[in-house]
């Protein structure tokens, strides 16, 4: 990818776009010197995303700054700041293994960002600036420019439904036979399965981890070290905390160093749904009884579904694909009652469950999901959006198998 040298309508605006300090509490938050050029190591956060956010006047010495990165910090872990539009190309370059979501100044991106947009890693853009009207009009034609913004809250709220989409959106789908990565997967599940702990010992070590790699708000990991006892395994794993993300991107690539450390919440959470699972099957069983549902929701609303699909997601990377395919199709049928016909969550649900197929070895029935989810995309992103190609892309390869 062609990368823009340094200029002054790069690297030195001042023409007062928002930015933020490289300072904080909480979290992890790198930054840059525009006038410094040194090298980064590329951090691998706990999330399957971060935040880079690129604004020539983060030199500022104002304390507005903090307190936007702080509002941010909840959402993303690890957050990059950049004053110098070279060196936040070289890096966004670098990135490999999870989504970028990126906050950009006016004045910035209207050069920097048609250089980057067709980045793969790169998924949505966010133009931050003082003066909304005159940035809209080259921002409208990039599809991955979510929209411009003049305060940060609206950018937080974007961020969160996009990041919550991410990690939903983030399965992989296998061909050819059985994948290594899923038989890794089922070996070290068999290990966890038997193992017997202290579990006390456990929390603290997983405490203790997350505190010395500092990607996590200190306020989240205090919260399990105090709480882990107080709440169910499956009210953490769709809490928005960090247990989610971790456990996702430690399957997903298979990061030891995580796996390990979150041994008994595995073991816990599959416990539990087991749990869950033979209560569902004996209230079935007589058709008169209520079967009380997580959280005591009704029965379509549309937190539930999250649930379910969080559940499935779970079945999906321990490998058992029935189990994954029913908690997706209750997950489904619900979103079909809450949700217009259009909306991304269902296009997300239809893929999912193509998944799980396309894992099972059933490619027709796979192809057939993976239609009914391009046909939703196609209605509501631009034909230049990465998932409409990767879409394509899956039903091209499905097609091969036939």
């Amino acid at each position: 990818m062609h990368k823009p040298k340094n200029s002054s309508s790069l690297a030195s605006s001042t023409n007062g776009d928002t930015a933020a300090t490289n300072d904080s509490s909480n979290g992890t938050t790198e930054g840059t010197n525009r006038n410094i050029v040194l090298p980064q190591r590329v951090r691998q956060p706990f999330q399957n995303f971060r935040l880079i956010w690129l604004d020539a006047n983060f030199d500022g010495p104002t304390n507005q700054y903090r307190k936007s990165i702080q509002n941010l910090q909840p959402i993303v872990a690890t957050i990059t700041t950049f004053t110098d539009a070279d060196q936040c190309i070289d890096f966004l370059s670098d990135i490999e293994n999870e989504k970028i979501f990126m906050i950009v100044s006016g004045a910035q991106g209207k050069y920097v960002i048609p250089e980057i947009q067709e980045c793969p890693q790169l998924d949505s853009i966010y133009v931050f600036c003082d003066n909304q009207s005159i940035h809209e009009q080259w921002a409208k034609t990039i599809p991955k420019v979510k929209g411009v913004y003049t305060q940060i809250e609206p950018i937080c709220k974007a961020l969160q439904v996009d990041c919550e989409h991410c990690d939903r959106d983030n399965i992989s789908i296998s061909f050819r036979g059985i994948d290594p990565l899923f038989m890794y997967t089922q070996l070290l599940n068999e290990i966890f399965l038997k193992i017997d702990d202290d579990d006390d010992k456990s929390v603290t070590e997983l405490v203790e981890y997350c505190r010395l790699r500092g990607d996590i708000t200190k306020d989240y990991i205090d919260k399990v070290e105090q709480e882990y006892c107080l709440h169910t395994p499956i009210w953490w794993y769709t809490a928005p905390y960090f247990m989610y993300s971790m456990l996702n991107r430690g399957l997903r690539l298979m990061d030891v160093d995580i796996i390990l450390k979150m041994g008994f919440f595995i073991r816990h959470l599959h416990r539990h749904i087991e749990s869950l699972h033979r209560q569902q099957q004996s209230y079935s069983t007589n058709a008169n009884a209520p079967f009380q549902v997580y959280r005591a929701l009704p029965s379509n609303h549309p937190d539930l579904a999250v649930s379910y699909l969080n559940i499935g997601t779970v079945y999906y990377n321990m490998g058992e694909y029935s189990k994954a395919l029913s908690s997706y199709e209750q997950s489904l049928e619900i979103q079909k009652v809450a949700l217009p016909p259009n909306h991304p969550d269902l296009g997300t649900s239809y893929n999912n469950i193509a998944a799980v197929y396309i894992c099972m070895g059933k490619y027709l029935e796979g192809l057939s999901f993976l239609e009914v989810t391009r046909n939703i995309w196609e209605t509501i992103f631009p034909p230049t959006h990465p998932h409409i190609a990767a879409i394509k892309n899956n039903i091209d390869i499905v097609k091969k198998e036939l």
